[in-house]
């Protein structure tokens, strides 16, 4: 494919999906201009690789790849938490609409949190989450369960408190 052709396709695909990218990044870090500079930043990374991605079929988990790293690339710069209080309650009411699955989410590792919101949130296939993780689809499974299970003990402990 023309360099052309790709780069129109490319911007196409980031229209299409800016809404489930920006939810993405706003997950990670909990702030919409942060979310917005993070989806910026990797938007501006992805027009600078086109020429080395070759398979314009996997757009998808390539920019997914590029975007998760941003985010976790911020949060390393950044190197603090934001908790549930420093949010803008209607804002993240908005994106995610219960804040003791969030708060579960917070809780879990960076790659199963990872897992969970681009499985459950983004609509994500198993293959897709592998492809983008750079992972085994069975290892993306077991994540994926082990994750469910942690949100599971996590939630009912705030169930019962």
């Amino acid at each position: 494919m023309k360099s052309k052709e790709y780069t129109k396709q490319l911007e196409e695909y980031l229209l299409e999906k800016r809404n489930a990218h920006f939810r993405l990044a706003y997950s990670y870090v909990k702030n919409d201009e942060d979310a917005w500079d993070i989806l910026q930043d990797a938007i501006v990374k992805a027009l600078r690789a086109i020429h080395k991605h070759q398979y314009p079929e996997y757009i998808n988990s390539w920019f997914y790849r590029i975007l998760i790293n941003a985010c976790l690339d911020f949060l390393r710069k950044r190197k603090r938490f934001i908790s549930i209080e420093e949010t803008d309650l209607e804002t993240a009411i908005d994106h995610y609409q219960d804040l003791d699955l969030q708060q579960a989410l917070d809780n879990l590792p960076t790659e199963l949190k990872t897992i969970i919101i681009l499985r459950y949130f983004e609509d994500q296939k198993i293959g897709d989450i592998a492809k983008i993780l750079d992972l085994n689809e069975n290892t993306v499974k077991t994540k994926l369960y082990r994750s469910l299970k942690l949100l599971r003990m996590d939630l009912e402990e705030t169930i019962y408190e």
